[in-house]
């Protein structure tokens, strides 16, 4: 796994750091060799170099690199946009002064083939103003090769989201960590590629962790051949509707489950639409869900025993509708179900009308998975307020439910209120119908056999599967024309992967 700070635990580690242990001289030089190396394994410098620099230490580095550039033969030049220096900053600025490194006050970039963008560090919030908006238009549109230090100029530290506008980068250098912002909302569609460098900060406060295929791998592994479809799980998966048409979506969403490891899944329908999902399913057990002769669900308590009869997990809610019966369904597994329940779409509808004691204390293990606007009903926060900062809104409200929250995003945050874990697999044709239908059937597979002490990295691991699928998918299908049942093809190869990284 991969250490990701926020700003606050980044900011704060770093002053004890300087403090207590290195001098800010020797740390601001550790970065400059830090960058300075990451480019050099990326290609190299591309010569000349246009070192351009703002304010505070995120300057101070770049006035650092530039120093090593004129050590080594490179051309290179500074480009000024404040005259604000950090006491390491002016050190090292003066140190160039003295090597005879070019600096200019008018910022010019036609000719230079690297530019090293040294404007903004990671506290950097707000909208992005003069001088330094109209700089970031040039680097953007330098043609040259673009290497950020530590965070791109105008991104949000936290949140990863533009001040307005933002530099795009061939190569971001993350120093001392990872941020959230190196893999939030925007993060992906302005970097093309980011590497983390250490510098000797140790981080006082415990960081979120970002998934690799060797932390989830041995939970695909299956080697006992003493075994049988019992021990992998029993999973419920409840959905559909007249209004919901999409029958062989429902039908993917128990193939997704068994894809993922669930030995038995039991997909539940009205009845007055099992007909029409039957001709979809293969290996999946169709249970009759009771419903009224108008064609909608109809809660029946023995009905909802006997299909939730040994099971470990269950997922409700895609493709149900809003209405009284399904809202009664769902009070009855809060306070009745003892497995694990995935609760997607039209249940997490219905959970936002109920208030956080109603569930905060269920019998279940309630695994929450909204998207930002299911978010913001359940959570009460705006689309907005969650974007500034997804990892701590998720926390938030995990802590205050008792829950596992599931939040979808280019980057998905998953948590119980305490650990974090960050999922940064998925591509752009996954944004399709029944997807979300993918996901909560590869969480219920899972949920059907990972052991409790595991059942966080296990959510995180359907996260990562699902992301890893949709991949493989894209890498043979254009992404405009990619459906929801082609992650699940994909699904296999996934797993495959996963297990060799072990």
């Amino acid at each position: 796994m991969i250490n990701v700070a926020s700003v606050e635990n980044m900011k704060k580690s770093d002053l004890y750091t300087t403090e207590n242990l290195v001098p800010a001289t020797e740390l601001m030089a550790r970065a400059a060799r830090e960058i300075f190396d990451a480019v050099n394994e990326d290609g190299g410098w591309r010569a000349p170099v246009a070192v351009v620099c703002g304010i505070g230490n995120n300057a101070g580095d770049g006035f650092a690199v530039a120093e090593l550039l004129a050590d080594a033969g490179i051309d290179c030049t500074i480009f000024l946009l404040s005259e604000k220096f950090t006491d390491s900053g002016k050190y090292y600025f003066d140190r160039c002064a003295e090597k005879g490194v070019k600096v200019s006050r008018e910022l010019e970039l036609s000719g230079y083939g690297t530019v090293l963008d040294c404007i903004f560090g990671m506290g950097f919030h707000g909208e992005v103003g003069e001088p330094f908006r109209s700089a970031i238009e040039k680097i953007n549109a330098s043609g040259a090769y673009v290497v950020s230090a530590d965070i791109n100029s105008g991104l949000g530290g936290d949140s990863g989201l533009p001040g307005g506008i933002c530099v795009r980068s061939d190569l971001t250098i993350a120093i001392g960590s990872f941020k959230s912002g190196h893999f939030l909302n925007s993060a992906k569609d302005v970097m093309k590629k980011k590497v983390s460098r250490d510098i000797g900060i140790k981080l006082l406060d415990k960081p979120a962790k970002l998934i690799e295929p060797s932390d989830i791998g041995h939970l695909f592994v299956r080697d006992r051949n003493d075994s049988n479809k019992g021990d992998y799980g029993y999973v419920a998966l409840i959905g559909g509707s007249v209004e919901y048409s999409g029958a062989a979506k429902l039908a993917n969403l128990s193939l997704s489950a068994l894809r993922s490891g669930a030995g038995v899944a039991k997909l539940a329908v009205p009845g007055c639409i099992a007909n029409a999902v039957t001709p979809y399913l293969l290996e999946s057990t169709l249970f009759r869900l009771d419903s009224t002769d108008d064609g909608c669900y109809c809660f029946s308590r023995n009905t909802t025993e006997r299909l939730l009869s040994h099971t470990k997990a269950a997922a409700i809610g895609m493709g149900m509708g809003r209405s009284v019966e399904v809202k009664r369904l769902l009070q009855y597994l809060l306070c009745e179900y003892s497995g694990r329940l995935i609760v997607d779409a039209d249940g997490l509808n219905m959970l936002s009308e109920l208030s956080l004691p109603s569930f905060k204390n269920s019998s279940c293990r309630l695994i929450l998975t909204p998207h930002l606007k299911e978010f913001e009903r359940l959570s009460g926060k705006s689309i907005d307020e969650v974007r500034a900062d997804p990892v701590s809104a998720a926390k938030d409200y995990a802590r205050a439910s008792g829950a596992i929250v599931l939040l979808k995003g280019p980057t998905t945050v998953i948590t119980d209120g305490e650990t974090v874990y960050l999922v940064d697999r998925g591509c752009p044709g996954m944004a399709t119908a029944g997807s979300g239908d993918v996901l909560s059937g590869i969480l219920s597979g899972i949920c059907g056999f990972a052991p409790d002490e595991e059942l966080l990295l296990g959510v995180a691991a359907g996260a990562y599967l699902n992301g890893l699928a949709g991949e493989l998918a894209e890498a043979e299908i254009p992404a405009v024309s990619m459906l929801s049942g082609d992650t699940i093809a994909h699904i296999p190869a996934a797993v495959k992967r996963l297990v060799e990284a072990i």
